[in-house]
C-alpha cells in the first residue's frame, strides 16, 4: 500500500540511522483528511517533552473546510504513541550530539495511521553533493542498460 505522505527531503538532509514506528493521536476529521491525501510532512520533526513524543510542523488540511471546527489548527502538535522502551531509547538518542528525530512517512497499517520516525544525523554539503552524484550515476547506468537490453 502506498504511503499517505512522505518527507522526501528527510533522507536528503539527514543520514537516517534507525527507524521507529509510532501511532498518532488524531481527530476523526483529521483521519479522513489524511486518507484523502490532505497532509504534508515537509520540515516536520519529532520532539520529546515531559516524557512524551510530539510531531511538530506537520500540516493536515481540513477534510471539509465548512464542517471543520472553528478552533481547528492544521499545524498543531500531535502526540505520538510509543511504548516506554521505545520512548526511553529515543530520549537517549536525542541526547547524543547531532542526532535529530525526523518524520519520514505516514502510512496505513491494519487500519491504523502510523508514522515512521527516523533517527538522523545532519548531512554536510559535501555529503549531499555525493548523494546527488551517486543518484545521477545510477540513473545513467540504468539508462544505458535499458538502451542495450
Amino acid at each position: 500500500m502506498k504511503p499517505y505522505a512522505v518527507n522526501k527531503k528527510a533522507r536528503y538532509d539527514y543520514l537516517i540511522q534507525e527507524d521507529f514506528e509510532a501511532g498518532v493521536v488524531l481527530f476523526g476529521h483529521e483521519v479522513k483528511a489524511i486518507r484523502t491525501g490532505h497532509v504534508s510532512l515537509k520540515a516536520s520533526f519529532v520532539v520529546i517533552r515531559g516524557g512524551e513524543a510530539y510531531l511538530l510542523n506537520s500540516s493536515i488540511s481540513p477534510y471539509q473546510p465548512k464542517n471543520t471546527p472553528k478552533d481547528y489548527e492544521p499545524e498543531r502538535s500531535r502526540k505520538l504513541l510509543l511504548n516506554k522502551k521505545e520512548l526511553t531509547e529515543l530520549i537517549g538518542k536525542t541526547k547524543e550530539k547531532g542526532l535529530t528525530l525526523v518524520a519520514l512517512k505516514l502510512y496505513n497499517k491494519n487500519g491504523k495511521i502510523k508514522l515512521s520516525i527516523g533517527v538522523g544525523k545532519g548531512k554536510k554539503k559535501a555529503d549531499k553533493r555525493e548523494t546527488l552524484r551517486a543518484r545521477d550515476m545510477k540513473r545513467e547506468v540504468d539508462r544505458a542498460l535499458r538502451e542495450k537490453g
